[in-house]
């Protein structure tokens, strides 16, 4: 079925949750209000929908191919990209000085999530540029930064990460690529680099690696990595492209799911015919970002944009798997109601347990978008408001929020999109109707870019028990403000929302406290808990948000302000509370009395 952007949820979110009106005072945000996010996300959606959304399920039956060294995406990508390019989108987010149009995350983010909802395989190719994008302008050089930059921010060049190696996965104190210095300031990068992700296509005329390597004889472990670009074709100095780099790719993914989106092993200094090593002899020629063995600390930022974005994934692919749902449950003729308000066979949406598979998908899938637009806000605010306390405050809330949009968002669209199937019956189950292909792309979202476990472990070590938990408990304290004006409320929705929140919250506090309490004495007892951690609090925001977004929906309906939308927006808010929130307290249960169930079974007792 064909796509349709949530925009109307979307610009609810940006003006009342993320408050647009407050970002757009921020310097260098002036331009960026409720009417400046209306246009760009209207836009937006017509072009997903109508060029992006149609390659999505072509995608998924005729994968990207590779052949003779080179790879083919799927017939019609390359000329969508060439659009996407020239509707000036990759730069949405970017500063303006390299050719961007410097709008705000919060309403970036809701752009990512159409076009990822649109094709999450096509989607990625932008994603991993954004990352690359973020690195330069953080570390690069001003050389640097004027040979690459503008024609990533265009779109024109793509970006991409090379991390992890065949014996090197999320431990990249195993990383042996190593790094040659040259007179010429440059570097020889020789290894083998494997899941890179775009990391050879037809879409773009060049493609710039960012590297992790080891200069000789640089310190073992993490504090001897340094990060290197390593572009496919080198860049003269009048900014055109010169010879073929020693770089090539040996080989594609055969993947589960984002059929369409190349996995590339990359081969580094191999003496790749055609290339820089006919004349200049093996080795690929690469530049060093920032300074020697800091590159883990660089790679980290673009880690870090591309958490928050694969969490957006989740959501997205979510909202899709919804979608299609929807539909198929009104169309689907199967039994009579439970009720006997008819007398024949009804649409399945009649059926009570239907109605509760998609509220479940619709509420999970709007705590998340609320739960990450207010995050992007805090991103913006971090960067861009003048007060440096309040700078700070956004930025901590900000570190704290990554692990929950990342984490949860993508456990949950693994739910949702199974629940998808599910609304189907049989049907789900066959490729021809695309629901499965929803699961089966969702699958790589609570993997990549770190698995759950990691995000738990930054949660637990990083986020909460390095400040005692203060973090943590300040994000309590602003859901407290919240319960009170439900509690002012004299609506059955805003008394049962503030029941299970309160609820959720001692939970997640109770939590906090036995994390910030424990991690030094009994590390093994805390991170047994580490992903329920992460659910419980990821549960406990998104329901946060919408319970704000019940108080303002209430407010608009005493003003008869589009009332079908708001009645909706309660309902769900609602829904969520007393079919979601009320897990926080049994996770709570499990992370403080149940740890040493978890370690209790001896190793060969498995």
């Amino acid at each position: 079925m064909s796509y349709i952007a949530p925009v109307k949820d979307m610009l609810f979110d940006i003006e009342h949750l993320a408050d647009i009106a407050q970002v757009a005072k921020m310097p260098g945000l002036e331009d960026a209000g409720v009417e400046t996010a209306q246009a760009v996300l209207e836009e937006c959606a017509r072009f997903n929908q109508d060029v992006i959304a149609p390659l999505n399920v072509a995608g998924d039956r005729h994968p990207s191919s590779f052949a003779d060294g080179k790879v083919a995406t799927t017939p019609g990508f390359k000329e969508a990209f060439a659009q996407y390019v020239a509707g000036g989108w990759q730069g949405l987010q970017h500063p303006a000085e390299f050719g961007g149009q410097g709008l705000p995350k919060t309403i970036g983010a809701a752009c990512s999530e159409m076009l990822n909802s649109a094709n999450m395989s096509f989607a990625l190719c932008p994603l991993l540029s954004d990352g690359a994008i973020e690195a330069l302008l953080t570390a690069g050089s001003d050389e640097l930064k004027a040979a690459y930059l503008e024609k990533l921010v265009s779109g024109q060049w793509t970006g991409t990460m090379n991390l992890t190696e065949p014996q090197a996965g999320s431990d990249l104190a195993m990383v042996r690529s190593r790094a040659e210095p040259q007179p010429d300031g440059s570097y020889k990068i020789f290894g083998t680099k494997i899941f890179i992700t775009y990391g050879e296509h037809d879409m773009a005329e060049n493609i710039v690696h960012l590297v992790l390597a080891r200069v000789t004889g640089a310190p073992e472990g993490v504090k001897g990595i340094s990060l290197f670009v390593v572009p496919k074709f080198l860049v003269n100095q009048d900014g055109s492209l010169g010879m073929r780099n020693d770089v090539h790719c040996v080989s594609i993914e055969h993947k589960l799911g984002i059929k369409a989106s190349p996995t590339a092993v990359l081969q580094y200094g191999d003496g790749t015919a055609g290339s820089i090593a006919d004349s200049a002899g093996p080795g690929a020629v690469g530049y060093l970002v920032g300074q020697e063995n800091r590159g883990l600390e660089y790679m980290f930022i673009m880690m870090n944009a591309a958490r928050y974005a694969v969490g957006v994934q989740g959501i997205a692919i979510a909202e899709r798997a919804y979608q299609q749902a929807v539909a198929y449950a009104k169309d689907r003729v199967q039994s009579r109601p439970v009720d006997g308000s008819m007398n024949a066979s009804a649409p399945i949406i009649h059926h009570p347990d239907v109605k509760r598979m998609l509220m479940t998908m619709r509420a999970y899938t709007e705590g998340c978008r609320a739960m990450a637009t207010t995050a992007a806000a805090a991103y913006d605010a971090m960067h861009h408001h003048p007060d440096a306390e309040t700078r700070k405050q956004n930025q901590a809330f900000y570190e704290y929020m990554v692990p929950l949009v990342k984490g949860y968002s993508t456990e949950m669209s693994l739910e949702v999109a199974s629940l998808g199937v599910q609304v189907h019956g049989g049907m789900g189950f066959i490729e021809e109707t695309g629901a499965a292909q929803y699961l089966r792309d969702a699958k790589i979202l609570t993997i990549y870019e770190g698995t759950t476990a990691i995000q738990a472990n930054d949660l637990v070590g990083r986020k909460t028990a390095r400040d005692g938990g203060q973090v943590a408990k300040a994000v309590a304290t602003q859901i407290g403000k919240t319960e009170a004006e439900l509690a002012k409320r004299d609506t059955a929705e805003a008394r049962s929302v503030a029941t299970r929140l309160k609820a959720a919250r001692e939970a997640f506090v109770d939590v906090v406290e036995f994390v910030a309490g424990r991690t030094k004495a009994s590390p093994n007892a805390v991170f047994a808990g580490s992903v329920p951690y992460l659910m419980l609090a990821g549960n406990l925001v998104a329901g946060w948000q919408l319970a704000r977004s019940l108080l303002v929906a209430e407010d608009q309906l005493a003003a008869g302000n589009d009332v079908a939308f708001m009645q909706a927006k309660i309902a769900t808010a609602r829904f969520y509370a007393e079919h979601i929130l009320i897990k926080a307290p049994g996770l709570r249960d499990s992370i403080v009395d149940g740890a040493e169930s978890v370690t209790a079974l001896a190793i060969e007792s498995f």
